[in-house]
């Protein structure tokens, strides 16, 4: 109804036009002295022009087109209707006067009423734009990227699964691109320009379509990006372009993940499927953030069994039903138990007689251990010692053990726990016929009880995020590269081996939480401040991947080392992995010196 009254107003507004045009029309033929005859005659044509242009005007639409989204077209009609009503007018007002309608008056006419007819459209279009700019919802986009992917993003935009998004164009670092236009959208500058972009463009997104570039770069841009306080989006792959098209679901945020900077890990498929392809594997930890991920890749391998072995019975529920979803075809066996019930191992092993075993069980947590070191040494080391014996005693082919950096010169219960199986399977090696090794890694992200879900919970809660120090720097993988090469690590292995996976470049603790909290759409502290709770217990500045001893040199893979094996006596571990026993039987408080006898790197910790 609103848009009816105002089209009726427009209706008005136009025979006001063509009354004025009209009389100024005569004022300036007679130069405002008219005399009686064309008097008449001015009113007799007011009156025609009314009817004969009011209807033209009626005919061709005038009064039932949206004005604030007129085009040429819509332009090119009124000029039409004008210009007929005018021919129209004249003719009969000339007939139906006592003298004709001097030409000189219709001409004029005919361009007042042109002018201001148009005019008045012109201008309630731009009020209504710019009324309706102030109003507009639509999300202010800029595309990182002008090559292929780019393009096939902004053709995405036409569609109305992007009609809340307005996009501007397009950012790119080719210097050949500058100036031009992709689907009517300019490229705007490279990165040197994107906080100016930002500011005038008041640019609230921006979508990086480069997904061939190396990922280095694409955590520079990133970082960029995150430094104009924007949302970021991003293509995350070359493989999410299959021939020419692309979703909009392809495009996803940002994610810590991507900050990494490095390229995605390449497996030697061929040599993984050769010692996994129709073996029966067990996995222990099966429920665990490792060793879920650890089954999901072996079971894309095709065992002829893949044995599932955790403590808790929701976490294997949950991992199994997955698994039986996903891979409907293939055997899964769920088994609860416990690595520190020497007789349940030895049953599992009896009945289903792996050949390849993933021992991924462990307690993890260090402040955690440091307060309850006893239960770190049944676990971590008698529980490892439970499951590699019976590898040995019934035949496993490869037994894989999932340790961490934190067993190089550890300064926690953990770390030392970890160092301490390590020696065990390396020991266990040098008289068995299973091939034992050993793979070491960093911190992974988005495993349970690490870092990055800590902070996002605590970001969640309004913050403050808890740093315990502003120097403290860790190395990060994610779980499926970290699993890729373990499962890599096995394929290669001789027997024997510490394996140390390449972890890139150490991540500051700090600046992960900084570019977390921008992930998440806030500004460090003045949204969510961050504090700073100190060095807990057991824990390092930096961690190591390797001792000075032990050195490292390439295998086949480019991102898997081989630290050099330690001679290890095993009688010796024999004996002081009894003395340790028996001082966790006792619970004694000397469980640490006990250890250290074991690991004299380790540095206790009052």
């Amino acid at each position: 109804m609103a848009v009816k009254k105002k089209l009726a107003v427009l209706f008005i507004v136009d025979l006001i036009i063509i009354w004025f045009s009209i009389y100024s029309a005569y004022y300036f033929r007679f130069e405002g002295k008219l005399v009686e005859p064309y008097v008449n005659q001015m009113f007799l044509y007011c009156a025609i022009s009314s009817v004969l242009c009011g209807a033209c005007m009626a005919y061709f639409g005038m009064y039932r087109k949206m004005w604030q989204y007129a085009s040429i077209s819509e332009m090119f009609a009124m000029c039409q209707a004008v210009a007929i009503g005018w021919a129209l007018s004249y003719a009969a007002a000339s007939v139906l006067s006592e003298v004709r309608v001097p030409l000189a008056v219709a001409v004029r006419t005919l361009e007042t009423s042109l002018l201001l007819v148009g005019g008045v459209r012109v201008i309630w279009r731009v009020i209504r734009l710019r009324q309706s700019s102030g109003m507009d919802k639509r999300i202010p986009t800029l595309i990182y990227g002008a090559g292929d992917c780019g393009a096939l993003v902004a053709r995405e935009f036409k569609g109305a699964a992007m009609a809340d998004h307005k996009l501007i164009g397009f950012v790119d670092d080719a210097r050949d691109k500058l100036h031009l236009t992709i689907h009517g959208l300019p490229v705007l500058g490279n990165r040197t320009d994107l906080s100016t972009l930002v500011e005038v463009f008041k640019i609230k997104e921006i979508i990086i379509a480069i997904p061939s570039v190396p990922r280095s770069q694409v955590s520079e841009i990133i970082n960029l990006c995150m430094a104009s306080g924007v949302q970021i989006k991003i293509i995350p792959a070359i493989n999410d372009l299959i021939k020419g098209k692309i979703s909009v679901n392809a495009i996803r945020n940002v994610d810590v993940e991507d900050l990494l900077g490095r390229d995605p890990v390449h497996a030697d498929l061929q040599g993984i499927a050769d010692y996994v392809h129709n073996k029966v594997v067990l996995v222990t930890g099966a429920g665990g953030s490792i060793g879920s991920e650890l089954c999901r890749q072996v079971a894309s391998f095709a065992p002829d069994k893949l044995l599932l072995l955790g403590h808790g019975e929701n976490s294997i529920y949950t991992i199994e039903m997955e698994l039986k979803h996903k891979y409907p075809g293939m055997l899964f066996e769920p088994i609860i138990a416990d690595i520190q019930d020497r007789k349940r191992i030895e049953e599992v092993f009896d009945t289903y007689r792996p050949q390849v075993v993933f021992h991924a069980a462990a307690h993890k947590h260090v402040p955690l251990m440091e307060k309850n070191p006893a239960e770190a040494v049944k676990n971590n080391v008698f529980g490892t010692q439970n499951v590699a014996d019976c590898a040995d005693k019934y035949g496993t082919e490869r037994f894989v053990l999932v340790s961490s950096d934190k067993a190089v010169n550890p300064t926690s219960v953990m770390g030392a726990t970890k160092r301490i199986a390590e020696m065990y399977v390396q020991s266990l090696n040098a008289s068995s016929r299973t091939r034992f090794a050993s793979v070491r890694f960093g911190n992974v992200l988005g495993s349970r009880g690490s870092v990055i879900p800590a902070f996002k919970a605590q970001i969640a809660r309004g913050g403050p995020v808890t740093v315990t120090d502003p120097q403290m720097v860790r190395y990060f993988m994610t779980i499926p590269e970290a699993v890729q090469l373990v499962i890599q690590a096995g394929a290669i292995s001789q027997g024997g081996e510490i394996f140390i996976l390449d972890m890139g470049e150490p991540v500051q603790i700090l600046k992960l939480a900084e570019d977390l909290i921008r992930l998440s759409g806030y500004e460090p502290y003045i949204d969510i401040p961050i504090h700073f709770t100190g060095i807990r217990e057991g824990e390092k500045l930096f961690e190591e991947l390797l001792t000075a001893e032990e050195g490292a040199t390439k295998t086949q893979h480019a991102r898997i080392y081989i630290g050099k094996p330690e001679v290890i006596q095993q009688e010796d571990l024999y004996v002081e992995l009894q003395k340790l026993n028996n001082v966790v039987l006792g619970n004694s408080e000397d469980l640490k010196d006990v250890i250290v006898q074991l690991v004299p790197l380790f540095a206790r910790v009052s």
